[in-house]
């Protein structure tokens, strides 16, 4: 996949919205597109996270146990948490139909956020809507 094409995918996601053409470019020479063929696991829980993942195309499903507590498809991201904190992943990350994933080394995650506060306000955002939603399941 050429940069202009990368650049192009990321530009359609929410959580790149307002970044300049140069921003996007950059993001788009560090990340590293993989494909995962349906039935395979994209992340473990119990790992250490090594990357971010976004999803281009496909879909995917968080499970916890043998729990389902998401579907994931084009624009969701997955995989910040244990990057941002080196922790366990708390939940695999399971293709269900062949998914192509654009993913970033945590090296090269933390290089983008301390670049673009935009990008770092608008995962923040989504981790906090996270938390506030597994608050809300677990009071009802």
């Amino acid at each position: 996949m050429t940069k202009a094409q990368k650049t192009k995918l990321l530009r359609g996601v929410s959580l790149f919205a307002g970044l300049g053409p140069r921003a996007l470019g950059a993001i788009a020479d560090r990340v590293e597109v993989i494909e995962f063929p349906a039935g395979r696991f994209i992340v473990r829980q119990g790992q250490i996270g090594t990357g971010f993942y976004l999803i281009v195309s496909g879909q995917a499903r968080v499970l916890r146990g043998n729990e389902t507590l998401n579907t994931l498809g084009p624009g969701d991201f997955f995989g910040e948490l244990s990057v941002l904190d080196q922790a366990p992943r708390m939940a695999h990350v399971l293709a269900d139909e062949p998914t192509t994933c654009l993913a970033l080394a945590s090296w090269e995650f933390t290089t983008i956020l301390e670049e673009n506060p935009k990008v770092t306000l608008q995962i923040l955002r989504e981790v906090v809507h996270r938390l506030r939603d597994a608050t809300e399941q677990h009071r009802h």
